[in-house]
């Protein structure tokens, strides 16, 4: 069974919550910690759920607004069901749908000519 994981970034409600309103607000804190990133990275690390993130730098946000990392992204695990293929059932044994109902070609005859 497969599972499916989803994830909730939270840092824009984390900056509303302390104060800030833009993510230039993030800059400065972030170079107190040792981080130097530019004002577009930070905004995209604020504005949008990141794929991938430096550890150094999501304990660092963890640390500036003074909450757990489990506080920073909230996730969710559900399990899928995977889909399975087609099968033609009826007969004692399973035949997949594309071997049991091939194509025929058609004949085409011309009319009047009955000796084919």
């Amino acid at each position: 069974m497969r599972r499916q994981v989803d994830y909730q970034w939270r840092v824009r409600e984390l900056m509303a919550r302390s104060g800030m309103r833009n993510s230039r607000d993030l800059v400065e804190p972030l170079r107190e910690r040792g981080i130097t990133l530019s004002e577009s990275q930070i905004y995209r690390l604020v504005a949008q759920e990141p794929e991938r993130i430096a550890f150094k730098v999501l304990v660092a946000l963890a640390d500036i607004f003074r909450v757990e990392v489990n506080e920073l992204v909230t996730y969710s695990a559900t399990d899928t069901r995977a889909l399975r293929p087609k099968k033609a059932v009826g007969s004692a044994s399973e035949v997949p749908l594309a071997e049991a109902y091939r194509p025929i070609r058609a004949r085409i005859k011309r009319p009047g000519n009955d000796d084919e």
